[in-house]
């Protein structure tokens, strides 16, 4: 089946870069430094000052900047991390990866993202973090999660992955927490050509030791301080990801033109809309709306030749790799209702304003067919 308006098209990011891009790749060519070279150093000067951190480092990809956040604070057996059940699963994986246990907490019903309301009950002597995603692009409650976890003595560690230049009451992600978990993955709002990662802090110990495990333990060549990592990121995605850092902000000024779009042809048809706080400016890494007849609506827009995805299709706690949790169905309802539930429709930074509006319109004529099919009337 022909697909008209695909979910995601990077090609087309890529050929408006077509020139800075190659010019990026013949920089780094010519250099003949290819690990930890200057673009590096440069990314991270560029990503830390734009996102008001004083640190950045550049790691393998997004997974390993919160592995490597949680080790560098020495949290591992025996300790617990809060982390949401509603996320991608690369978050809990993080936690199990340092040796630390995943402790699910709910979403709010109306963001998505965690509740602090439920934070604070899942508290033990045990908790050593909490990890905030940013889901969808907009960010978490930050304040709300670090008074409790100042109460209780805990870290606070943004997982801003699908978040790059979302603000909290003016600040952006990644100056938020005590560190902040990055990654550069394509389909990312700043994706590299291949995986990447970082972590931002303005905690200079911690800065110091992720770039020690980064690389193989080691701030002095062939001395190794610990059992370290492979997890650096490579000098051609940095100097590609200089060269889209400087069309981040216009970049995401389209994806909230498209959005708001969204938002006002979808009002009044039925679908669970995006909720924004007031103190919320989300950059629209998705846009993820809400429906019973998730499955038919999909299946309409697809003969229309419009792709869909689902952001999740399984929560992490009915993953395989999560069974010894012993958290079976009905343990996290509010999650597992979304994971049903959910659907992200087409929204990026080069899909335009007609092709949005083909999107809706065939939206609300699924819509209509649907509820013609149960027999019932449909919101006009």
């Amino acid at each position: 089946m022909k697909t008209d308006i695909p979910f995601l098209d990077l090609k087309a990011a890529h050929a408006e870069l077509r020139d800075e891009l190659r010019s990026a790749f013949e920089r780094v060519l010519d250099s003949g430094r290819y690990i930890l070279g200057g673009e590096v150093e440069r990314f991270e000067e560029e990503f830390a000052e734009y996102c008001a951190a004083r640190y950045c480092v550049g790691v393998g990809n997004g997974l390993d900047a919160l592995h490597l956040i949680l080790r560098a604070y020495g949290i591992g057996a025996g300790d617990e991390v809060i982390v949401p059940s509603n996320t991608y699963i690369a978050t809990w994986l993080a936690v199990s990866h340092a040796g630390a246990t995943p402790v699910a907490v709910e979403p709010d019903e109306r963001t998505y993202n965690l509740d602090p309301r439920r934070v604070e009950a899942a508290i033990t002597e045990r908790t050593k973090a909490v990890i905030a995603v940013h889901l969808y692009g907009q960010p978490a409650d930050m304040d709300a999660i670090r008074a409790i976890a100042a109460r209780h003595r805990v870290k606070v560690i943004e997982d801003a992955a699908q978040a790059h230049g979302a603000r909290y009451k003016g600040r952006r992600t990644g100056s938020l927490a005590d560190a902040a978990g990055f990654s550069f993955y394509p389909g990312k709002n700043l994706g590299a050509l291949g995986d990447g990662g970082a972590v931002t802090t303005s905690d200079a110990d911690l800065a110091e030791r992720v770039r020690m495990l980064r690389n193989y333990g080691s701030r002095v060549t062939y001395h190794h301080e610990a059992a370290g990592f492979n997890s650096r990121l490579d000098e051609l995605q940095a100097a590609f990801l200089r060269v889209k850092l400087s069309r981040l902000e216009d970049w995401s000024e389209r994806r909230r033109h498209l959005a708001a779009a969204y938002l006002d042809e979808l009002d009044g048809t039925g679908l669970g809309l995006p909720f924004v706080p007031q103190w919320a400016s989300p950059v629209w890494h998705l846009f993820v709306v809400r429906t019973g007849a998730r499955e038919s609506l999909r299946s309409r827009l697809a003969a229309r030749g419009i792709g869909t995805l689902v952001h999740y299709p399984v929560p992490p706690h009915l993953q395989p790799a999560y069974a010894h949790l012993n958290m079976g169905p009905g343990t996290l309802p509010v999650s597992e209702a979304l994971h049903r539930e959910v659907m992200s429709l087409p929204l990026a930074a080069h899909v335009d304003m007609a092709a949005l509006r083909r999107v809706t319109l065939a939206v609300k004529e699924g819509l209509a067919g649907i509820a013609a099919d149960a027999g019932r009337p449909h919101p006009s």
